[in-house]
Parts: structure tokens; C-alpha cells; sequence
């Protein structure tokens, strides 16, 4: 999601640069995605990301990542949310009556 078309800057907390400083601090600056080695991201970390999608701004819900990491997980959690919203989409359980047979 573009952040010219969000509204998710307006809900930040008004102290989110301090945050963000305290989540890059905590990370050494350094991503944190895992990579399937196991091993931690060598890639400097730019973005302060919401481990769980909404407004926990709490220091266990942020993660420090690099952009193409958070680029990664973005598309992840937008692909899981567009599946519930099409599992949880009401499907008229007859047919449509201009499609009905005689």
C-alpha cells in the first residue's frame, strides 16, 4: 500500500520517530528478517514494520527491515487478507433467478 493513498500515517502515535528510533537502535540498525539459512539479514534496515498488521505500536509488534524484506512481508500479509475477505464473502446459496431453469 502507497502511502499517498493510506491513511495509516495519520494513525501513528505522535512519538512514532521516536519509536522507530528505538526499534532500529534495538536492531543495531541491521534487518531483521530471517533468511532460510536461519541466519539473520546482513542488509542495513530502513523500514519499521508492524509484525502483526494494525495499530500495535508496541516495541514487541515492530520489526526492523530492509526495504526489499518489507516489500516481501507487505505482499504477504496483503495476500492473506485478500484471501479471508474472499473466504468470508457471502455467496447467495441459489441461483441468481435469471438463471434459473424452468
Amino acid at each position: 500500500m502507497s502511502w499517498s493513498t493510506s491513511d495509516r500515517h495519520s494513525r501513528l502515535p505522535d512519538d512514532w520517530p521516536a519509536i522507530r528510533a528505538r526499534v532500529r537502535k534495538r536492531a543495531g540498525g541491521r534487518c531483521e528478517w530471517v533468511l532460510d539459512s536461519g541466519q539473520r539479514c546482513p542488509t542495513p534496515g530502513t523500514d519499521c514494520d508492524h509484525v502483526t498488521p494494525g495499530d500495535d505500536h508496541g516495541m514487541g509488534n515492530l520489526q526492523w527491515l530492509c526495504y526489499p524484506h518489507h516489500k516481501v512481508k507487505t505482499t504477504q500479509d496483503n495476500a492473506k487478507a485478500q484471501a479471508l475477505r474472499l473466504a468470508l464473502r457471502v455467496r447467495p446459496t441459489q441461483p441468481h433467478p435469471g438463471r434459473r431453469t424452468p
